[in-house]
């Protein structure tokens, strides 16, 4: 269903506003509540609760949910499929098979950074590197081999990630799977910083390219017969959705669903205009997220829920609504 011309900019000012919202709203929730009287002493533990936990931990919950709703509108566009995901191309899996290996060797630290950040990262980029590799043949490059490629990538690596999570101890093995949940956990601004840089950059190239997406979506030949080389978008979507993927990954442990819901809730009201979607996505994502994070730290206080948990109670019946949706309008 697509809208009138009128109608982009107010939505996009609506999902802008909701975005703000969660932001100035998801701090103020957890498991105790705050004197707000004492969040503007310097020594007080309100004003470290605030500024050193909470507000750190819901700029990383935005900034991954908007990435990965991002990624998931642009492999969607690549692979034209609405059920494709930012884990479909293996880099999720890559980067998981990172952070079990780190977590199995004992690494602490690595670069001045946590080694199960480092080893995530690294393990994306090698299943970046490995993808492109086989989906490669001279210069032509199709989205249907890298599907294959990713599909292959991360069998792989989910067979590698249970091999080692049987050799782990069991400190290793709740710390594994407690990584493999998904989860968002307060970070020192300095990792929220090199965490934006990165991915804002990608982003702002996914943006810039929207209405390539456009032409790439409706097939690679018509994309070419506009002037337009599929292999170059082909590789550049999957670079820049690769990045977007592989940084937020590193940090959060692989978050399900979020690439999937908001882009196709979305396409169902917009249209499939990535002009439109895409934006839109970063900013819903980021907002639903966040306020996935504010129910896993409160649903159950004063223990925590991973968040991958809950954006996966969301996300599944979505799914199965998705899925049953698509095979009733085959059969009409």
């Amino acid at each position: 269903m697509g809208i009138d011309p009128a109608s982009p900019q107010r939505l996009f000012q609506a999902v802008a506003w909701s975005a703000l919202a969660a932001l100035i709203l998801t701090p103020l929730a957890g498991p105790t509540a705050l004197d707000w009287s004492r969040v503007t002493l310097a020594s007080s533990m309100e004003r470290q609760i605030l500024w050193e936990l909470r507000l750190p931990r819901v700029l990383l919950a935005m900034l991954a949910g908007g990435c990965l709703s991002l990624a998931g509108a642009l492999f969607q566009a690549l692979l034209r499929d609405a059920l494709a995901t930012p884990y479909t191309l293996g880099v999720s899996s890559g980067a998981a098979l990172g952070a079990v290996a780190a977590i199995c060797l004992g690494w602490t630290q690595a670069f001045y950074l946590p080694a199960v950040w480092v080893a995530a990262f690294a393990g994306a980029a090698g299943a970046l590197v490995i993808v492109l590799l086989i989906a490669t043949e001279g210069n032509r490059m199709s989205s249907f081999t890298l599907l294959l490629a990713g599909v292959t990538i991360n069998s792989m690596c989910l067979a590698l990630i249970l091999f080692l999570h049987n050799l782990a101890g069991f400190t290793q093995s709740f710390s594994i799977s407690r990584w493999l949940m998904g989860g968002v956990d307060a970070v020192e601004y300095p990792a929220l910083a090199w965490l934006s840089v990165i991915t804002l950059a990608a982003a702002a190239l996914v943006l810039r390219h929207a209405r390539d997406w456009n032409l790439l979506a409706v097939g690679e030949d018509w994309a070419s017969a506009r002037g337009l080389s599929p292999r170059r978008l082909l590789l550049t979507g999957y670079l820049a959705g690769s990045v977007l993927t592989g940084a937020v990954t590193a940090l959060t442990g692989p978050i399900g669903f979020v690439g999937l819901i908001v882009p196709h809730a979305l396409r169902l009201r917009v249209g499939a205009d990535h002009r439109v979607l895409m934006p839109c996505s970063f900013l819903v994502g980021a907002a639903f997220l966040a306020v996935c994070d504010a129910l896993a730290r409160t649903v159950l206080a004063p223990a925590e829920v991973p968040v991958g948990v809950i954006t996966a109670m969301c996300g599944g019946p979505f799914f199965i609504w998705l899925l049953r949706t698509r095979r009733r309008s085959l059969w009409l």
